[in-house]
């Protein structure tokens, strides 16, 4: 079997990845919002430059595919009107920045992001990794640990600010005027200990750690799905992929916070909205099953992913959760899972407690086959 290629980078707007259904141009909306007229328009550009399909990333991005060589100056162009664009693909590719999507104006995340995004587009920011990010999650108790960040801005359990580097369970005590400031001097600290590593994790696990994170972090436990929280409503779809009309459909209801767990919340709404393609029932089996593009839309892949997902969630177990994967990679959940299957060119392997590429359980299973081990 020929491994799969791996590209090592993301894609995003000004630096598209071609795939198989053609180009992916990622959006990075800046604070994790995007106004109802911003969401408008991307459904329109998605329809007019792309096939019409988007993909909700799990780094909060929205993500229009399809596009062709000849669309993507003008999509460009229409993306920028609407004030989505970075001034360079370089500003670009160091902006991963994850916000919680329970933000209120009194525990100063936007305030946050915004100073992070400008320390991130200075012409002094630290050369980081293409996939290095941060998350900025300042509620009363964390909900993003869980979501692939680097450094993370959160809140120890007596309210104060902390900035932590991922892989410690201790932080570095900060206020809203230095929390910026110390993030990117971790992320500086993290280059000059780095010794070849491209994620935080991987300096903390040798035993390298930030002199003065000493505060404890709080242990985060949040599991998101469908609900009416104070913020507004929060709604699935299906493996993150979505039809532009549904995404127009969305906007009606209000201005979109993206998040990393291919949810969107609908500010101030009141109701889960009744919308076809979107998923408001929080027993829904497809909410436990992360499946990537599968083939043919990526080239990476060796079988088709979203269909077998489809055909096997009504098979899976409760509690269980499911990650489907087209190739080795694992693209659409890097980590280990309880239930991993992976397209293989003889049929589908399955991986319990691992990830896409780790040694299989089965082999050369058919979708059939399948039903009974999940």
């Amino acid at each position: 079997m020929t491994a799969p290629l791996v590209k090592g980078w993301c894609p995003g707007a000004l630096r598209p990845m071609m795939s198989g259904d053609g180009m992916v141009v990622r959006v990075r909306p800046f604070g994790g919002r995007l106004s109802r007229a911003q969401a408008d328009a991307i459904a329109s550009l998605a329809a007019a430059h792309g096939n019409g399909m988007l993909d909700l990333s799990s780094r909060a991005n929205i993500q229009i595919r399809g596009v062709q060589e000849a669309s993507h100056a003008p999509l460009i162009e229409g993306l920028r009107g609407m004030g989505l664009i970075d001034a360079t693909p370089q500003i670009e590719g160091r902006r991963n920045i994850i916000v919680t999507p329970f933000w209120q104006p009194e525990d100063e995340a936007e305030g946050l992001v915004a100073a992070l995004s400008d320390a991130l587009a200075a012409d002094d920011a630290p050369d980081l990794p293409v996939k290095f990010g941060f998350a900025v999650d300042t509620g009363a108790a964390p909900v993003l640990q869980s979501a692939s960040a680097d450094i993370r801005i959160e809140r120890d359990a007596g309210g104060g600010l902390i900035v932590v580097a991922d892989g410690m369970d201790k932080g570095i005590a900060v206020t809203s005027r230095t929390a910026v400031q110390t993030a990117i001097d971790v992320a500086h600290w993290f280059i000059g200990h780095a010794q070849g590593a491209t994620r935080m994790a991987a300096v903390v696990g040798q035993g390298t750690l930030p002199e003065t994170a000493v505060v404890p972090r709080q242990s985060g436990s949040y599991q998101p799905e469908p609900d009416v929280t104070p913020q507004g409503a929060l709604v699935g779809v299906a493996f993150g992929q979505m039809q532009a009309r549904t995404l127009a459909a969305l906007a009606k209801h209000g201005a979109l916070r993206l998040t990393p767990w291919r949810l969107v919340l609908v500010e101030n709404a009141r109701d889960l909205p009744v919308i076809d393609g979107v998923i408001t029932q929080t027993d829904d089996p497809l909410l436990r099953i992360t499946a990537c593009t599968g083939a043919p839309a990526c080239a990476q892949a060796e079988g088709e992913t979203r269909s077998l997902a489809r055909t096997l969630a009504p098979h899976l177990r409760t509690g269980h959760t499911l990650h489907v994967s087209g190739c080795a990679k694992g693209c659409a959940h890097p980590r280990a899972a309880p239930l991993t299957i992976t397209a293989q060119p003889d049929g589908y392997a399955l991986v319990k407690q691992g990830r896409a590429g780790d040694t299989p359980a089965y082999t050369a299973l058919s979708s059939d086959d399948l039903k009974g081990h999940v």
